[in-house]
């Protein structure tokens, strides 16, 4: 191996799973912890994979955390569209008649512009809220990565009203320390849906970025309720929630 040019080392690197590289190979010689560290063999390993970037970047740490945060993107809300009722939201609160499921596209309601996403979650009457507390560490986010690369966080939801009823939504995200101090946070006005609307899907996004060292959690709570005060679940409905770490 040691007489292998070095373009043709490189190559056979890029064929091995990327954690091996990082947690065994780098530790074999001097000569591949500095082709693991270097900047070559990521980009080959993005090309290989079809991982593109927007920008050129030279920084071999940028390209090693661009393969390893692409790879890893995915929505860290889980149970975004009540397929499990409401299975892994805490802290909630059922105003009125409490929160409900329903398929898609509900009475008074519109087809969501996804074809993949198939039910909802509707208020009451009073306000209805629930959260998600996402672990960054249980998900594979090192805490070197958080606190000197800082990806993006983006934030998304959608929500909609019946066409018969006006109602209130609201989002608020936070970003928390190991000890769960707000670092940073996102918190939109209060949505008033009037009645007689077009009962149109709307998203609503933020991206984090910039937001210091320290972020361990992300606190993702959304909610609502009716404007009329009728009982049942003529309230906001919410589906497709997503928290993405982006590269």
């Amino acid at each position: 191996m040691e007489s292998l040019p070095e373009a043709v080392l490189i190559r056979i690197l890029a064929s091995i799973p990327a954690v091996d590289l990082v947690l065994v190979c780098r530790l074999v010689c001097c000569q591949w912890k500095n082709l693991v560290d270097g900047t070559a063999l990521w980009i080959l390993k993005c090309q290989q994979e079809g991982l593109t970037r927007a920008e050129s970047e030279e920084d071999a740490e940028n390209w090693q955390n661009f393969y390893f945060l692409s790879k890893k993107r995915k929505n860290l809300i889980k149970n975004p569209c009540g397929e499990e009722d409401l299975e892994h939201w805490g802290e909630v609160e059922n105003g009125g008649d409490g929160w409900k499921v329903e398929e898609l596209p509900g009475d008074f309601g519109k087809e969501f512009p996804s074809e993949e996403v198939h039910k909802y979650f509707v208020t009451s009457y009073e306000w209805c809220r629930k959260a998600q507390v996402i672990d960054l560490r249980a998900e594979g986010y090192w805490e070197e990565l958080m606190d000197t690369t800082q990806p993006k966080i983006m934030v998304r939801d959608w929500y909609a009203g019946r066409s018969d009823a006006g109602c209130l939504y609201e989002l608020c995200v936070r970003l928390l320390s190991e000890n769960e101090d707000v670092l940073a946070e996102y918190k939109s006005e209060t949505v008033t849906i009037p009645q007689d609307n077009d009962a149109s899907w709307t998203e609503i996004s933020h991206t984090f970025s910039s937001y210091g060292p320290g972020v361990r959690f992300v606190r993702f709570e959304h909610g609502g309720q009716d404007t009329l005060f009728w009982k049942g679940w003529y309230g906001v409905r919410v589906t497709n929630s997503s928290v993405t770490v982006e590269p």
